[in-house]
């Protein structure tokens, strides 16, 4: 079974996307900060990470990512960045730091899905 870290601060966001991949047969897991999301990685090494760029508490999701990114058993993990802000250099920004893919909030599942078998089997 594919287990996803769902990085996100806002407990509407987290629970929508949770569910819905949840009904999908994925794993789930949650982090609600850059910190704690850093730590889950490396505790759970899950097989995919969506990071919520805008994280509130300090540590964006690119910077997550960047850190995610220097630990070398954890580095390999595929990493799509969600967002509101569709605007290219957000896309360019999440892609510098790390993140594999990019998609933007509100979620459009089946998009997101096609995004994540894609990274899952790059």
């Amino acid at each position: 079974m594919t287990t996803v870290l769902i990085v996100e601060d806002h407990p509407t966001n987290r629970d929508i996307i949770g569910r819905r991949l949840g009904k999908r047969g994925f794993t789930i897991r949650f982090a609600v900060d850059g910190l704690s999301a850093i730590d889950s990685v490396q505790e759970i090494k899950p097989d995919i990470i969506l990071m919520d760029i805008g994280l509130g508490d300090g540590i964006d999701g690119c910077e997550t990512t960047r850190r995610i990114k220097t630990i070398p058993e954890v580095a390999h993990i595929p990493v799509i960045a969600l967002t509101a802000s569709a605007f290219e250099t957000d896309r360019q920004n999440a892609l510098s730091a790390g993140c594999t893919d990019f998609d933007t909030k509100p979620v459009d599942l089946p998009r997101l899905l096609g995004k994540m078998n894609q990274a899952l089997h790059a």
